[in-house]
């Protein structure tokens, strides 16, 4: 409601008249929902099924079609609603947002969904049966759409990284209480290696989802800012963190982890709710945006450049090689020289190590992907495997950068450079890692397997299974 539903576009792209008549009802306490995803369409808007056509009075649009897992929709007092505003043959569609109300005849709830997580998300699948809706409700314009809803996804993505550290605080406390409390061997179970370990990773990496979100925050409200790349980056890195945190948090409670706050306070245990954190926390990697897409659209970013430069296209493998040497002959050297940077930031020694490692791991990031453009050409868009590589070692290097910064702000805890110095050499070691992965990885060999896989050549490992999925499927017992 506060991010993606209905306030944040209008905010950003509603007429006077639009802000005047809906802002009012929502500051008031009315619900909105974003209504985007359909049945058959996931990430490739280009399939969008439903329809807005101009009625014969030329006054209203009739919307057709469905939208499924629309957070609030079930109960939303006003929807942005997504629709084609141009002959669904075409291959390019012109989709507009529109302001629908909840109470519209033709919009009806068709079922509520039910997932692993977010038990109390109101959650369903619309369908929308000949719903008009007023010309003057359309946001932005005709076939502006898809620039309103990935401008208001970026703004909607900060939600989650700030949403992640508030799930990774809960586990925290969680974890220092058992962890003291729960005695084995003579010694409380944080004692032990293996729980310090899970314990302090989980804290210094809340501090550096903590500092991105922070960082990626105070970008946003700088309206002169564009933070596409910022905001995606932050979105990947915090789910992920989170992820990771929350897996080592149930481990480290171990059983009591597994087992349900109702039924752990019904047998006289404190109800702690880290079963619940586990559920809820997955759907972060999905929603807004999965982990891959999020990959995909961020290396996509940072190609377009390069593309540019040598005049090439997404679908073209015509290159302006001239003009793209006489750039990358004075662009690449640079890339290799060693640099004396004066960062005039306040830091101590152990911290600004890792600060001029970033520098140089930058460098070096930017080296690994031109060398993977020159190998791979308009073929590296397909390459998924060394994109996320090279995607998630600048995820890294960001969350590095943030956590340094915050170190280095006037009033940070002194203690908080211990956080910040764990999180650095570990995501040095990642960063590290990924960056040899580039050029010696399994890839190719995992694809021909994955290939061989869907066309059916390992079906023996099925043997000697009940498909319980398939029964339920049929209505089986």
């Amino acid at each position: 409601h506060q991010s993606i539903g209905v306030p944040q576009p209008l905010k950003m792209f509603g007429t006077e008249e639009q802000k005047k008549k809906y802002l009012p009802r929502l500051a008031k306490g009315e619900l909105s929902a974003f209504a985007l995803t359909e049945p058959g369409v996931g990430s490739d808007p280009s399939k969008m099924a439903t329809t807005a056509v101009l009625d014969d009075d030329s006054e209203n649009y009739i919307i057709n079609g469905q939208k499924l897992w629309i957070s609030n929709g079930p109960v939303a007092d006003l929807l942005i609603v997504m629709a084609r505003t141009n002959d669904p043959k075409e291959e390019r569609p012109e989709i507009t947002a529109f302001v629908v109300e909840g109470d519209s005849p033709g919009l009806t709830t068709a079922h509520r969904c039910d997932f692993m997580g977010l038990k109390g998300l109101q959650n369903g699948l619309l369908n929308f049966d000949n719903v008009k809706v007023p010309k003057e409700n359309i946001v932005e314009g005709i076939g502006r759409g898809l620039a309103l809803a990935l401008r208001t996804l970026n703004t909607g993505r900060l939600t989650l990284p700030a949403a992640c550290g508030g799930a990774m605080k809960q586990a925290l406390e969680m974890v220092i209480e058992w962890a003291n409390e729960r005695q084995q061997w003579g010694a409380p179970v944080g004692h032990h290696e293996a729980v310090a370990n899970r314990t302090a990773t989980l804290a210094a990496d809340l501090y550096a989802v903590e500092s991105l979100t922070w960082l990626t925050s105070a970008l946003a409200d700088r309206a002169d800012t564009d933070i596409r790349l910022e905001a995606a980056m932050a979105k990947l890195f915090c789910t992920e963190a989170l992820w990771r945190g929350i897996d080592s948090a149930l481990q480290t409670r171990g059983g009591r982890g597994y087992e349900t706050a109702d039924s752990l306070k019904g047998r006289g245990e404190t109800p702690m709710p880290m079963e619940r954190l586990l559920r809820d926390a997955r759907i972060n990697l999905i929603i807004e945006g999965t982990s891959d897409i999020m990959r995909l659209f961020i290396a996509r970013e940072a190609l377009d450049p390069h593309l540019k430069i040598a005049g090439a296209s997404a679908t073209s493998d015509k290159v302006d090689f001239v003009g793209a040497a006489k750039f990358y002959a004075k662009w690449y050297p640079l890339l290799w020289l060693p640099r004396n940077i004066n960062f005039d930031v306040n830091l101590p020694w152990k911290l600004s190590r890792h600060l001029r490692y970033v520098e140089r791991a930058s460098r070096r990031l930017a080296r690994d992907l031109f060398h993977m453009i020159g190998m791979h050409r308009q073929g590296l868009q397909k390459k998924q495997q060394i994109l996320g590589r090279l995607v998630d070692s600048g995820a890294e290097l960001f969350a590095m950068m943030a956590a340094l910064s915050r170190c280095a702000s006037p009033g940070a805890p002194t203690n908080a450079a211990d956080l910040a110095d764990l999180f650095c050499r570990q995501a040095r070691r990642r960063v590290n890692g990924m960056h040899k992965a580039i050029y010696c990885n399994d890839d190719v060999t995992a694809y021909r397997t994955a290939r061989n896989v869907l066309n059916g050549e390992y079906a023996w490992l099925d043997d000697n299974i009940v498909s319980t999925w398939r029964t339920e499927e049929k209505g089986e017992k």
